[in-house]
């Protein structure tokens, strides 16, 4: 089996022992990516702002791998608090074309690093 690595600085490094995103057979695993300007380390307050944020940083590292978010086949967002559900659904919407949309798991979490509300992960398939 054959892996490649991807990384890119247009998200935010790793905070830990772990790839933006690992290529194995025309997969692409991205690891969760949460809303840190990767330039600034800055984290916006809203949750609005944190989900445009997080998204960017995830399209950034699908499109290091030679992929679009079009190709995303399955995410997960993890929130802090499931009252943002309908605001964070709003925006993802901007990103995802609901006629080719990805499958998609949201749950809510008692924490999240950095202490963000947001963190979303994506496969997609190159």
């Amino acid at each position: 089996m054959k892996k490649d690595i991807i990384c890119t600085d247009k998200a935010p490094a790793p905070i830990g022992p772990y790839s933006q995103a690992v290529e194995v057979n025309g997969t692409l695993y991205c690891s969760g990516q949460i809303p840190v300007d990767p330039v600034t380390g800055d984290i916006p307050e809203t949750a609005e702002a944190q989900t445009h944020l997080a998204l960017a940083n995830l399209r950034a590292v699908i499109e290091e791998a030679g992929a679009e978010l079009e190709d995303v086949v399955k995410t997960t967002i993890f929130l802090t608090d499931l009252k943002l559900f309908a605001s964070v659904n709003a925006i993802y919407g901007e990103y995802f074309d609901e006629r080719n949309a990805p499958a998609r798991s949201t749950v809510q979490v008692a924490a999240l690093p950095k202490g963000v509300q947001i963190e979303i992960d994506a496969i997609a398939v190159l």
